[in-house]
């Protein structure tokens, strides 16, 4: 009889538990502690008015003692039955979002798991043989005009330097200790010369 009535009870235990305002009952429990700290450190600081403070607190004891001895499971109960109609619209809401947002919300709970770093090398190293063709087949298409190759005469030495500038400066800020060096990323000259000459 023991075994049964124990997964009952854990059943009883999950369907306690709140499923999305749960942070409300956390937050009430973290104030109410606050207060009670609060209240402590004034009545322990209350000097000549202590004996008046400890009858007063008697006092409302008496008074909302019975009344709190009845209604103290009502905000409990509220908040239930708040996170169960907030289940319901939520389990409605999904029923009529088209799949497309879904597959939106799977990318946002994904980045979340995974961390915006970890999604951007998923997908760099996804797509960077098929940006490197494009580059290369564009590159080629731009050289069969008859004016581009002389303009890419004149422009590349300088983008080549100011890429170098640029890549020296993030590598310099890094040793420096700056964070913000972190987020930029070097430009990989080498291997956008060879991905070029080797095509």
């Amino acid at each position: 009889m023991a075994s049964e009535s124990q997964p009952q009870q854990q059943l009883d235990e999950k369907n306690e538990q709140l499923k999305y305002l749960e942070f409300v009952h956390f937050a009430t429990i973290q104030a109410l502690m606050r207060c009670a700290i609060l209240y402590s450190y004034a009545k322990e600081r209350a000097g000549p008015l202590k004996p008046g403070v400890d009858t007063v607190e008697e006092a409302v004891k008496t008074v909302v003692g019975p009344v709190y001895d009845k209604f103290h499971l009502v905000p409990t109960e509220l908040l239930k039955y708040v996170d169960r109609k907030v289940d319901e619209s939520v389990t409605e809401l999904d029923r009529h979002v088209p799949s497309n947002v879904r597959k939106v919300s799977s990318v946002v709970s994904e980045v979340r798991r995974a961390g915006v770093t970890g999604i951007a090398k998923t997908v760099y190293s996804k797509y960077e043989p098929k940006a490197e063709q494009c580059a290369v087949s564009a590159w080629r298409r731009l050289n069969q005009l008859p004016l581009f190759p002389h303009v890419a005469n004149v422009v590349l030495p300088k983008a080549a330097y100011c890429t170098e500038k640029y890549n020296e400066a993030v590598v310099s800020s890094a040793e420096k200790g700056y964070r913000v060096s972190a987020y930029l990323p070097l430009v990989p000259t080498e291997k956008i010369v060879k991905v070029f000459n080797g095509n």
